[in-house]
């Protein structure tokens, strides 16, 4: 009479293995598509100090002003274009501090390459454009926190629009372009590295 048994756990454990492996390959999925859409960059990573040459050239900063390559993949489904944005919350103004906005980045493109930020948009994909930023260019404004402050965060965000191009006036903000990004988002990638200054030395009495 066991024999009756041992196959009817057989089939229960069976079928309890595949629920189990299903639940986990669901789960699995679930989990690669909301971890899909990456930003990254080859000159730093995620946590990092970012190298000098992206520091500003100005308001006591002596850096070369340029703007890291930056890459993306695993976009949202229904993506028709892409905004960049540098923004750091540490900058003392109470309202953080825009390094960079980039606009109507087309859908085919994923990467930005280095120096992409230089004023004009000749190096941005065509039809990507520039939004005046805290520095008062449409253009790249390099790191430059006060001497002597922790470093600051530089969060990097590559976000899907659903969306061919955003509509914005030829002097828009940052901020305003930020708010339409953010209306027409479908979901957003971020990096973010560090970057200080020392404190100055005191001069010799």
């Amino acid at each position: 009479m066991p024999q009756p048994h041992s196959h009817h756990h057989g089939v229960l454990s069976t079928i309890a293995t595949l629920g189990l492996a299903l639940a986990a390959s669901a789960f699995a999925a679930s989990a690669a598509q909301a971890q899909a859409f990456t930003l990254g960059s080859p000159d730093f990573s995620e946590g990092s100090t970012l190298p000098q040459r992206f520091e500003f050239k100005g308001f006591g900063c002596a850096g070369d002003n340029q703007s890291p390559a930056l890459r993306w993949s695993g976009a949202p489904a229904g993506t028709q274009s892409y905004a960049v944005t540098v923004y750091d919350p540490d900058a003392p103004t109470g309202s953080g501090w825009w390094h960079w906005t980039v606009v109507n980045i087309p859908a085919s493109v994923t990467a930005l390459p280095p120096g992409a930020g230089a004023a004009g948009n000749a190096l941005l994909p065509a039809g990507a454009s520039q939004v005046r930023i805290d520095y008062g260019v449409a253009a790249w404004g390099g790191t430059c926190p006060p001497e002597g402050d922790a470093p600051h965060r530089y969060i990097f965000t590559v976000h899907a629009l659903k969306v061919p191009r955003l509509d914005l006036p030829a002097d828009a903000t940052a901020a305003l372009a930020g708010y339409m990004v953010h209306a027409h988002s479908l979901g957003k990638a971020t990096l973010t590295a560090r970057y200080g200054r020392p404190a100055a030395k005191a001069l010799p009495q």
